[in-house]
C-alpha cells in the first residue's frame, strides 16, 4: 500500500539514478543462482544494501549470513558486491560448494591498489565508513597497512607515518566526504601518492552530478534508498550541500511526507530498483508531470562473475550431451547486456 496521493505540482526526475554496473552485476548473477540450485542459497552479507532487493531475494530461499562459517558444507554461497576480505574468501572456498564473488570491479581495483602498495612499504589512509561492509572488507586486506579516516579531524589524529604515504576511498563516498579529507591528507603528507584514476565510482559520482543539478530548482527532494546505503546516504548530503531545504529519504512511497507541494526532485541510490522510484512517482501524482534532468548516459556494462560463467557453461555442455528435454538454460547469458536487474527483479516472486 503506497498511500493517497500526495499532489504535487512536478518531478524533477534525475538520470543517471537507480542501480549501477555492479549491482546490475550482482542482483542477475544471484538470480542465476536461484535458477540452477535448489534452495537455499547463501550470500554473505547482503547482496546490495536495499531493503526490498533483500527481502524479495530471502523470499526465494537465498540466506543472508554475516560468517560463512554458518553456511554448511557443499553449500552454494555468493559474496556481496561490496568486496569480502582475503580470508573471507579463503574460508567460503574451503567450504567445498561453489563460490561466486559477485564483488563490483571498482572495489577490485581498490583492494588491489591497497594490496601493492601495502607490499612497497606505503602506510595507507583510507577515506571510508567505519563497519560498512566495503570499508570492512578493503581494510583487511593489509590490516598493519592501513588508517580508516572519515574526515578532516581523522586525518589529523594520525600517528606519525614513516615512510611513503598513499591515499585511497571508499568507492560510494560523496565528492564532499571526500575532499576534505584528501585536502587535509595532502597538508599532512606533501608528497601523497592517490591513483592515476579516482577510487569513487563513476555511478555514485553521476548521480551526484544528476542531482546536483536539479536541486536549485526542486522546492523539496526524494532520495529513494535504504539506510545502510552509502551512496544513499551520500546523495542526502549532496542535496542538503546544494541548499534544499526539504530533503527525505525513503525506502518506499509509502514513507513520502504527505505534505510535500510545488516542484520535487527524485532520485535513487545506486542499490534502489526502479520500480520504487515508479511508485513514489506515482503517489507524488505531479500535475504537471514529470521532467527528466539527464547529465549522462551510463554504458557500463560488468559481466557475470567468472565462477559463474564456467558453472553455466559446463551446464549447458552437459546438457548439449543429453537427448531432448529444453534448451540448455545457460544459452541466455548472451543476451545478458540488454537484459536490465529492475526487469529481472520485478519477475521473482516468493
Amino acid at each position: 500500500m503506497n498511500g493517497e496521493p500526495v499532489r504535487v505540482e512536478k518531478v524533477l526526475l534525475a538520470s543517471p539514478r537507480g542501480f549501477c554496473a555492479g549491482v546490475e552485476m550482482a542482483i542477475k548473477a544471484l538470480t542465476w543462482m536461484l535458477r540452477v540450485f535448489e534452495p537455499p542459497v547463501y550470500c554473505y552479507h547482503e547482496i546490495v544494501h536495499n531493503r526490498l532487493v533483500v527481502d524479495r531475494f530471502r523470499s526465494l530461499g537465498v540466506v543472508f549470513v554475516d560468517d560463512v562459517a554458518e553456511v554448511p558444507s557443499g553449500a552454494p554461497l555468493m559474496l556481496s558486491a561490496h568486496g569480502s576480505a582475503p580470508e573471507v574468501v579463503a574460508a567460503a572456498r574451503a567450504n567445498g560448494g561453489l563460490v561466486v564473488d559477485a564483488v563490483c570491479p571498482l572495489v577490485t581495483k581498490v583492494h588491489h591498489e591497497v594490496k601493492v602498495r601495502a607490499s612497497k612499504g606505503y602506510s595507507i589512509v583510507y577515506v571510508g565508513h567505519e563497519g560498512h561492509d566495503e570499508a570492512v572488507g578493503t581494510m583487511a586486506v593489509a590490516p598493519d597497512a592501513i588508517h580508516l579516516v572519515e574526515s578532516e579531524d581523522d586525518v589529523g589524529a594520525l600517528p606519525a607515518l614513516s615512510g611513503p604515504v598513499a591515499l585511497l576511498a571508499q568507492t560510494t563516498l560523496s565528492h564532499r566526504d571526500w575532499a576534505g579529507a584528501l585536502e587535509a591528507t595532502r597538508r599532512r603528507y606533501p608528497d601523497l601518492w592517490m591513483p592515476s584514476r579516482s577510487d569513487l565510482c563513476f555511478a555514485t559520482t553521476n548521480r551526484q552530478s544528476a542531482l546536483t543539478e536539479l536541486a536549485h530548482r526542486a522546492d523539496a527532494i526524494v532520495v529513494i534508498g535504504s539506510a545502510n546505503s552509502s551512496n544513499t546516504l551520500a546523495l542526502e548530503k549532496v542535496a542538503r550541500a546544494a541548499g534544499c531545504e526539504r530533503v527525505h529519504r525513503v525506502n518506499r512511497a509509502d514513507e513520502l511526507p504527505d505534505d510535500l507541494t510545488g516542484i520535487v526532485g527524485v532520485t535513487a541510490g545506486a542499490s534502489a530498483p526502479e520500480e520504487l522510484v515508479q511508485e513514489v512517482i506515482d503517489r507524488l501524482a505531479p500535475a504537471d508531470g514529470v521532467e527528466l534532468v539527464s547529465i549522462t548516459d551510463e554504458e557500463e556494462y560488468f559481466p557475470p562473475p567468472r565462477e559463474l560463467r564456467e558453472l553455466l557453461a559446463a551446464l549447458e555442455g552437459i546438457v548439449a550431451f543429453s537427448v531432448g528435454g529444453p534448451p540448455p538454460a545457460p544459452a541466455a547469458l548472451a543476451d545478458d547486456r540488454s537484459l536490465a536487474a529492475s526487469d529481472v527483479l520485478e519477475t521473482l516472486v516468493g
